[in-house]
């Protein structure tokens, strides 16, 4: 494994996810489920992206049309806004309300999965990966990163819950969620 590579990718890729919309995605998960079960989701799920960035490259791209992408992946932010601002005064355990239907390791998958294929951390995985003969370091420098962010969202959104009364932060990750969807549906039908 080639150090350089790995922190080069580590480095790039941790600082175009501070803020985004996956570590905002972590932390209103974290406020309805259990840490642990949604970040196992998640990290599965960038394990999956990176291996398909890093594999298949521009090949993915060409199979998949971003379009349809970016439709499912906006209409299942808009789901999860409804659901969460619908259940968003219930229990606090993460186990009953109609966002938990599924689980939150699956929720959590789903919802990485398809905000995160084609996303510009993906892109970038991929074009590393082009430029560099270290697809392994690569891969873990990128996912590793994404862990880290997504970790840290977590994080915050857990100490969130301790000044911040829960059906508050329900509410506001209803809203988030909602946001994301619109805004990706807006990316979607009104350009690349």
């Amino acid at each position: 494994m080639d150090a350089a590579v790995f922190f080069t990718t580590f480095g790039i890729i941790f600082l175009a996810e501070l803020g985004d919309k996956t570590q905002l995605t972590a932390m209103a998960l974290a406020t309805r489920y259990p840490w642990k079960k949604i970040f196992i989701g998640i990290a599965l799920a960038f394990a999956v992206l990176n291996v398909g960035a890093v594999a298949l490259g521009k090949f993915l791209f060409a199979v998949l049309p971003i379009f349809w992408i970016k439709l499912v992946s906006g209409g299942l932010f808009l789901f999860f806004g409804i659901s969460t601002l619908r259940g968003g005064d219930g229990d606090n355990d993460g186990e009953k309300g109609p966002a938990s239907a599924r689980g939150p390791v699956l929720t959590a998958f789903l919802m990485i999965l398809l905000a995160e294929l084609g996303d510009k951390t993906q892109l970038v995985t991929t074009s590393l990966a082009a430029q560099h003969e270290s697809p392994l370091s690569v891969f873990a420098g990128s996912t590793l990163a994404l862990w880290g962010v997504s970790l840290l969202g977590i994080f915050i959104g857990k100490q969130l819950m301790r000044v911040i009364p829960l059906g508050t932060i329900h509410r506001v990750a209803g809203v988030l969620f909602l946001v994301f969807g619109l805004v990706i549906l807006y990316q979607t039908f009104t350009g690349p």
